[in-house]
C-alpha cells in the first residue's frame, strides 16, 4: 500500500534515480577532465566542443566498455 504522507518524487529525484543519467553525468566529468588536461598541453582553454569531439573519437569506446559489467561465459 502507498504511504501517502510521504513527498512526492520530483524531477531531480527521478533524474539522480536514472542510471542513464549518472550514466550521462560520468561521461560529462570524463571530458570535462580530458577538456583540462588538453588545454593545459596547449596553453589556452580548448573549449567544450573540440574536448568533446576529440574525446568520443579517441576514448568513448573504450571508457564505455570499461564501465559494462562483466559478463562470465562470453567471449
Amino acid at each position: 500500500m502507498p504511504d501517502h504522507n510521504s513527498e512526492p518524487l520530483t524531477t531531480s529525484d527521478l533524474m539522480k534515480n536514472s542510471s542513464l543519467y549518472r550514466e550521462f553525468q560520468a561521461e560529462r566529468e570524463e571530458i570535462m577532465k580530458h577538456k583540462w588536461i588538453e588545454s593545459e598541453k596547449a596553453g589556452h582553454d580548448i573549449g567544450f566542443e573540440r574536448a568533446l569531439t576529440d574525446w568520443i573519437v579517441k576514448y568513448r569506446s573504450k571508457w564505455r566498455k570499461s564501465r559494462q559489467p562483466s559478463q562470465p561465459g562470453r567471449l
